[in-house]
């Protein structure tokens, strides 16, 4: 775990639960994308720029998860790099309780304020083409989270974030974590065209051929609209929905799984009626869903 891998001549990956990129263009002067999940992760990502006689520039973050800014405080404390973040994402990577508020509606309790969803705060400017490093591009990835992308290097490598899920994660877990469901299947449609000679997402294996996994998500986003409709064949609460899709897939619920499927269900059921395939409607004070 967190071992380093040369992917080309100037682009690397730590291989740990949510891949981390490096682009080193000079040998000397290192741009990071995620910094893992923790202060664990941070001083790894240390060790292994110390091991290779590298410097940090600066932190790039996909998005605003917990799990791909958690490293940033430690390496900014230690190392004084910069953080960017695209669009929303720099504003909850810079306060992380949006994060764990955004998922629970409200303040979220102590079970709901672990490291998880709730990252330190570190300083994070939002990610422009003046402060994009030379030499990377960046690629909207809109879906998973509010203003997601990714980065391709001049190499040709591709680091996709989490756009996609592994094939043991999907079959596993089966519904993952999506903010907004239209724009995650146009992202797979832009992923599915994108030339390149390697791609990585955070939580799949490296591939030169990415396209065979982003069929398989978007068959299972797919299959999951399909069993919230058939849910919602009689007109349903979402706590009914939400309990259906956990006994459908025999998952086991608690306060994380509680707000991040409950999240994506209620993502699904905006999608189904944005679509017009589900409709809502307010009975003695209750918002019931059913299938149109």
């Amino acid at each position: 775990m967190y071992e380093l891998i040369q992917a080309a001549e100037h682009t690397y990956y730590i291989q740990c639960p949510a891949k981390m990129g490096l682009w080193v263009p000079d040998g000397k002067s290192a741009v990071l994308i995620d910094s893992g999940g923790d202060k664990d992760a941070g001083r790894k990502v240390q060790k292994t720029l110390e091991a290779q006689g590298w410097t940090l520039s600066c932190i790039l973050n996909t998005h605003a998860n917990a799990d791909h800014n958690g490293g940033n405080a430690l390496l900014q404390q230690r190392l004084h790099a910069p953080a960017y973040a695209p669009g929303i994402d720099a504003a909850v990577t810079t306060y992380p309780i949006l994060e764990p508020a955004f998922l629970y509606g409200g303040y979220p309790p102590k079970p709901l304020r672990n490291k998880f969803l709730l990252s330190q705060p570190s300083r994070c400017e939002p990610l422009t083409a003046e402060n994009l490093p030379q030499g990377l591009t960046m690629l909207p990835l809109p879906g998973h989270f509010f203003d997601m992308c990714g980065f391709g290097t001049a190499d040709g490598v591709w680091f996709l974030a989490d756009c996609l899920s592994g094939a043991n994660i999907v079959e596993k877990y089966h519904v993952n974590f999506i903010y907004d469901v239209a724009a995650y299947l146009e992202t797979l449609d832009k992923v599915c065209a994108l030339e390149g000679r390697l791609f990585i997402p955070a939580h799949a294996e490296a591939a030169e051929d990415i396209r065979p996994l982003a069929e398989l998500n978007r068959a299972k986003v797919l299959e999951i609209a399909g069993v919230i409709l058939e849910l919602c064949r009689e007109p349903k609460m979402f706590e009914e929905i939400l309990q259906g899709v956990f006994a459908r897939y025999q998952l086991t619920m608690d306060f994380n799984q509680y707000v991040l499927v409950g999240s994506t269900v209620r993502s699904y059921l905006a999608y189904l009626l944005d679509r017009g395939a589900a409709a809502a409607e307010f009975d003695d004070n209750r918002l019931l869903w059913r299938a149109v």
